[in-house]
């Protein structure tokens, strides 16, 4: 919500172009401490559960490979995103 209260501000892009930059350098920031935060609680979480049962090693692993490069997929695409509104 907030994002888009900034947004909305911003729209006059021409005289806000300041503005509009560090917005979409903020939502890029965010985008990466999210991928970040969430990576670091799949390989928390994966090595909890190989503790438990050391024997799923291989689907843990497996399960926790791909769940990483979901969470990271994602946060390339916000922050693809975001450098697409400064070019723009």
């Amino acid at each position: 919500m907030l994002s888009t209260i900034l947004l909305q501000a911003a729209a006059d892009y021409g005289s806000n172009i300041g503005m509009g930059l560090g917005i979409a350098g903020l939502g890029a920031g965010l985008a990466a401490l999210g991928a970040g935060v969430g990576i670091g609680r799949i390989g928390g979480d994966a090595l909890t559960s190989i503790a438990r049962q050391p024997e799923a090693i291989g689907d843990i692993r497996a399960n926790m490979i791909l769940a990483a490069a979901l969470v990271e997929g994602a946060a390339f695409f916000a922050m693809v995103i975001c450098l697409l509104v400064v070019l723009k």
